[in-house]
């Protein structure tokens, strides 16, 4: 998985480093001929072990984007969206967005695993949700994927090394803490975080039961 994440991130950027503490990881990097970087055991986020591995690893790179390892369906389009977020200078941070597709019915909308944003007309941030967000006024709420189009946050970063740098000392803030997600202390700190729009669709391996999807994508998709 990590292999075919690389491949296909290799794309889209010119250097590409797998950051692990793991050894067995590191080892498997090595065996197909992948650049690794280890890091600490200790971090408590993936932004940390990010900068990490960016201070480690020599680079000079204006702009960093930090993927996780178990999206093996990442699309180079989706990274070639996160670093046009930066053409904008009052970018800090960018991220990605995918419209719900309201076929799927209102359980995935209200899922709290399932991260909600909004976005205002620059297409910064305002706020990141567990919840469903907005509240739709006036209609009961069966009907509001039909008053709204709903965005869920795609969970990948790109930063400016030097907000990269910044952020990683910030301590947690309570809307953070509240809702147990990283972005909003950003946001609390008065960063920009920059949300791009992308339709590509995406399986990351988090369960057996992602694993079985993964598969049968694979099979259907000729992979």
């Amino acid at each position: 998985m990590i292999e075919r994440v690389y491949r296909q991130v290799s794309k889209a950027l010119d250097d590409v480093i797998v950051a692990t503490d793991d050894d067995r990881i590191a080892n498997a990097v090595k065996a197909f001929g992948g650049n690794v970087v280890m890091t600490s055991k200790e971090h408590r986020s993936g932004t940390d072990r990010c900068y990490e591995a960016y201070r480690n690893s020599g680079s000079n790179a204006a702009v960093v984007i930090n993927i996780q390892g178990d999206e093996p369906f990442i699309n180079p389009e989706q990274i070639s969206s996160l670093k046009q977020c930066f053409e904008d200078e009052t970018t800090d941070i960018a991220t990605l967005a995918r419209r719900y597709d309201s076929s799927k019915g209102f359980e995935g909308i209200f899922d709290p695993n399932v991260v909600k944003v909004i976005r205002n007309q620059n297409d910064m941030a305002i706020y990141f949700s567990r919840a469903i967000i907005p509240y739709i006024r006036n209609y009961q709420w069966q009907e509001w994927l039909d008053h709204f189009p709903f965005l869920t946050h795609v969970g990948m970063y790109g930063y400016r090394s030097s907000t990269l740098a910044e952020i990683t000392k910030l301590p947690q803030s309570p809307l953070e803490i509240a809702e147990s997600l990283e972005q909003l202390r950003w946001i609390d700190n008065g960063y920009k975080i920059k949300v791009g729009l992308t339709d590509c669709p995406t399986i990351g391996i988090d369960t057996p039961a992602d694993l079985e999807e993964a598969r049968r994508f694979c099979e259907l998709n000729g992979l």
